[in-house]
């Protein structure tokens, strides 16, 4: 008599699938905001991490209160600099296991008023060491036959930000979504893993001073489903899905996290 087929396959434990422990991570822009919780959530698992930015007390009082972190100062608007990350990764490490893109900045300036110099910058930030610095780590990881690279866009790489203005952000966010399908696709059947997060409005630095009562707060509280801001703790799981082998099979995807902003 036939039947359906029973999976008998063994069933990981929910630590173990999503573990990152021993695992060497570069997270950059790593001095505040959801970079800094990237890397200390990476470190509270047992992640190697190279914790990357501009500011250097920042970092080393994140790796004084996390001894699995290591301070990595550089700008990465600087070409020269970006080589030199994942040299010091490979050097500390041995090798490179997931990279998070998270480095970069938005500004508000309607689009007839941003001069070109600064949308050009704004790409070189947002996209293109992002571009850079995954094709870098990228190396190491296809000799290994194994890695994941996270890049950190927003919901407003998917829709538009009106009626806050930022068309060079809202650009650079949109390429770095399709630049993850591309190199997902790129990989996929060299075992390195390429997808982004796009979360929605998070207390951040870039989001000071948008609470309830002031420019651009009750817009986002108004017209976000769950009528909050989200708190950083609430991307710590897509972090580690993405980081472990619990995403095995996911490359090339944009996953939003943003209290059903982008389902509206």
């Amino acid at each position: 008599m036939g039947g359906a087929s029973v999976d008998a396959s063994p069933v990981t434990p929910a630590p173990d699938l999503f573990s990152v422990a021993d695992r060497a991570a570069i997270v950059t822009g790593a001095s505040s905001g959801l970079g800094q919780r990237f890397a200390r959530v990476l470190a509270a698992n047992g992640a190697r991490v190279l914790a990357v930015a501009r500011r250097t007390d920042r970092l080393e009082a994140l790796a004084a209160e996390w001894p699995g972190i290591v301070p990595c100062t550089a700008d990465l608007a600087d070409e020269a600099a970006r080589a030199g990350v994942i040299d010091t990764a490979v050097a500390e490490f041995g090798g490179v296991d997931v990279l998070v893109n998270n480095a970069g900045y938005g500004n508000v300036v309607p689009a007839l008023d941003e001069p070109i110099a600064s949308f050009r910058a704004m790409l070189e930030l947002n996209l293109v060491a992002a571009f850079e610095l995954a094709r870098l780590a990228a190396r190491p990881m296809l000799d290994a036959r194994r890695g994941s690279i996270i890049n950190i866009s927003s919901v407003l790489g998917l829709v538009a930000a009106t009626p806050i203005p930022g068309s060079s952000y809202a650009a650079s966010k949109g390429a770095l979504i399709n630049l993850t399908r591309q190199l997902g696709c790129e990989w996929a059947r060299k075992g390195v893993r390429v997808n982004a997060i796009a979360p929605g409005f998070f207390p951040t630095e870039a989001t000071e001073g948008m609470e309830a009562g002031k420019p651009g707060g009750d817009f986002v509280l108004q017209n976000c489903p769950m009528g909050r801001f989200g708190e950083p703790h609430e991307l710590d799981g897509i972090l580690l899905y993405l980081a472990s082998d619990a995403s095995t099979y996911c490359t090339g995807q944009t996953i939003t996290i943003d209290g059903g902003w982008t389902a509206r």
